[in-house]
């Protein structure tokens, strides 16, 4: 096993989440959602899409008759379910929800070929086209979640029996794949394996695993092109046909993969392979020493944040292949914002932190976090967002097939399910997200009320972040090492708040600041406290000039949070309120649905005409339409859609 300063996390069994608002979502997953995602996986849940994929594995086990079913990466969800699993197992065991799953992994193992490949898809449907077709197939997708299921299981278990599966798996992959003669020189079509592989590397410090993953990245977009030449070599078929014959084949951008990875400018493509491809990639970068890959990560990163990120930590503006666009293309109502998306720009953010703390990545993880990951999931744990959408005009969605995409409330589940337990396997797992211990530095990212335990040299650094954050300005941090310790805390200082303050023992407190962490260093004894105070005024936001769908709008942010309207307070036509440019804000305790959280109201305008219906469409020299005041209530973006369908938008006319 690799030190502490090489795996710079902390080991989730020493960190027990004790926020009042994400320790809710926590035992919302522990409590609803795995055993609800479970119920679907078998099929259950009767107004929910089938799943099949535990039935899957069965038949590929031998143990059931019968044909394979649903997406060619349905496994994917199984390996999802089995990480959520296993890190929610660290924050509170469970015999009962263990022995379920030690069941699945038996199973899992019963479905493994012989020579260590193991995907349902090809064993029960399609067994003599393993391998053929890396582009659209998802086998090595399939083979990363699977193994990041077998590191978490056995991290949070010390169990090596998923363990053992995934790296027989990997070991295959690493015979089929690589320079040789007799070896197949591609990639996957959706990056996932390459931070799966680093993982695995980081459990096992097996060479051949960090060396595949530096194999697939730098032969990614490498001529002649390897999707071209499996085209040919299985007689030019393929498996999806949305937009037309092989299209995945020949939009080469969709997966990253029409040029060398170092050659590339621009965040583009389906916007989930590029996160997870990146994060794989900055992993490796940090373990290589290698600066042309570090580049890289910050060029995309850049582009990424500063010209295709939505105010929400959304990424993706075009449904059609679920993808970026171009720079400054950032539709409100069109969008496509997938969850999954959001969650691997979290990955992407964390991986960046461990190789350069700053900052930037993790005002950009923490805006993903409490906005688009957590509007993913409904307040009961058992409906689901796969897009995320800006703004909604549900009377709209129904015969504009523009929105197809686009849902006014949240879904039970989903033929393609990648979504629901993407969310469960990030919130079981927050406690990686909220520190990176480095050798000379704990750094702190997000301030969930947490209870930790990190080793400083061969003592140990124990921590209690208190609080009710994002709703109030004022963290407490108590340090209850038993042990004096010699070590530096270092405070992220977040973009959205101008004038932090800090006291150290109830006195200001004096430290340096670097890259937007505020280091302190210290002898720690039991009883020290920081507190932090982050300031939370409403805040108006405004687009940068070349947003061309958000002209002439204002948007209204407190602390993290992104807030919205929502017809169940604000009433319909959204889009004829107005909010002055003079109107003051003020802040409102939630009740019932909204209890325990902040919302917000505002004077603002309404712009109506009487009888609009029987109007003209359109009016010569003087408009029809009257002012009269308005209060605009808003909520927090995260927890719309709670209430039924209804309209809903961010982005408000305003000055």
């Amino acid at each position: 096993m690799n030190q502490p300063d090489i795996l710079q996390e902390v080991d989730l069994h020493q960190l027990k989440v004790t926020d009042a608002f994400l320790g809710q979502y926590q035992r919302l997953v522990r409590d609803v959602v795995i055993p609800y995602q479970w119920d679907a996986l078998n099929d259950r849940i009767t107004e929910a899409d089938p799943s099949h994929a535990i039935e899957n594995f069965e038949i590929a086990a031998g143990r059931k008759e019968g044909e394979f079913y649903g997406m060619v990466f349905q496994d994917s969800d199984v390996a999802k379910w089995l990480e959520a699993v296993a890190w929610s197992l660290c924050q509170k065991p469970d015999a009962e929800l263990e022995k379920t799953a030690d069941d699945v992994i038996e199973l899992v193992e019963a479905a493994q070929c012989e020579d260590g490949y193991l995907n349902t898809y090809f064993t029960v449907k399609a067994p003599d086209e393993r391998w053929t077709n890396l582009a659209e197939c998802h086998e090595l997708y399939c083979a990363g979640h699977m193994i990041e299921a077998g590191v978490a299981f056995f991290q949070a278990t010390g169990k090596r029996r998923l363990l053992d599966v995934v790296c027989r798996l990997a070991d295959h992959i690493d015979r089929v794949f690589g320079p040789g003669v007799n070896q197949l020189h591609g990639y996957p079509g959706h990056p996932e394996i390459e931070l799966a592989l680093m993982r695995l590397y980081e459990v096992t410090d097996n060479p051949r695993y960090l060396n595949l993953v530096n194999y697939f990245v730098e032969e990614r977009g490498a001529q002649p092109h390897f999707y071209d030449t499996e085209y040919e070599k299985r007689g030019r078929t393929s498996h999806w046909n949305i937009h037309g014959p092989a299209w995945m084949v020949k939009d080469k951008a969709y997966s990253q993969a029409h040029e060398p990875l170092a050659l590339q400018q621009t965040a583009i493509g389906h916007a989930v392979r590029f996160v997870y491809l990146m994060a794989g990639v900055a992993h490796l970068a940090r373990l290589h020493k290698d600066e042309e890959k570090r580049q890289t990560c910050l060029r995309l990163w850049d582009n990424m944040v500063q010209r295709q990120l939505y105010i929400t930590g959304g990424i993706g503006s075009q449904s059609s292949g679920e993808a970026f666009s171009s720079d400054y293309d950032l539709p409100n109502d069109t969008v496509y914002a997938e969850s999954c998306a959001s969650i691997g720009l979290m990955m992407y953010a964390r991986r960046m932190l461990q190789m350069e703390a700053d900052s930037r990545f993790a005002d950009v993880m923490e805006r993903a976090l409490y906005n688009t990951v957590l509007g993913g999931m409904a307040l009961d744990g058992k409906h689901f967002f796969y897009v995320n959408p800006l703004e909604v005009h549900p009377k709209t969605l129904a015969f504009n097939h523009i929105y197809d995409h686009v849902k006014p409330v949240r879904q039970r589940w989903f033929g393609c399910a990648c979504c629901p337990p993407n969310i469960a396997r990030v919130l079981t797992s927050l406690g990686h997200y909220i520190y990176t211990p480095q050798p000379e530095a704990l750094y702190v990212h997000l301030y969930v009320g947490n209870e930790m335990a990190v080793p400083v040299g061969d003592k140990e650094l124990r921590l209690k972040i208190s609080g009710n954050y994002p709703w109030d300005e004022q963290i407490d941090i108590a340090v209850t090492s038993p042990q004096a310790v010699q070590h530096t805390l270092a405070l992220r200082l977040p973009d959205w708040c101008e004038n932090p303050q800090v006291l150290l023992n109830g006195e200001s407190c004096v430290g340096e600041i670097r890259k937007g962490y505020l280091h302190i260093h210290r002898l720690w004894q039991e009883g020290d406290t920081v507190r932090l105070t982050l300031p939370m005024p409403v805040r108006r936001v405004y687009g940068n000039p070349l947003l061309r769908h958000i002209a002439g709008k204002v948007a209204v942010q407190r602390g993290p949070l992104i807030y919205c309207l929502e017809e169940a307070d604000n009433g319909a036509e959204l889009h004829n309120l107005y909010l002055p440019k003079e109107s003051t804000f003020s802040l409102i305790e939630g009740k019932g649905l909204f209890a325990h959280k902040v919302l917000i109201q505002a004077d603002g305008e309404r712009k109506s005409c009487e009888q609009a219906s029987s109007q003209a469409l359109y009016h010569y020299d003087n408009s029809p339409v009257k002012t009269a005041a308005k209060k605009l209530t808003f909520i927090p973006w995260f927890s719309w859609a709670n209430r039924g369908e209804g309209e809903m938008r961010i982005w408000v006319n305003g000055e």
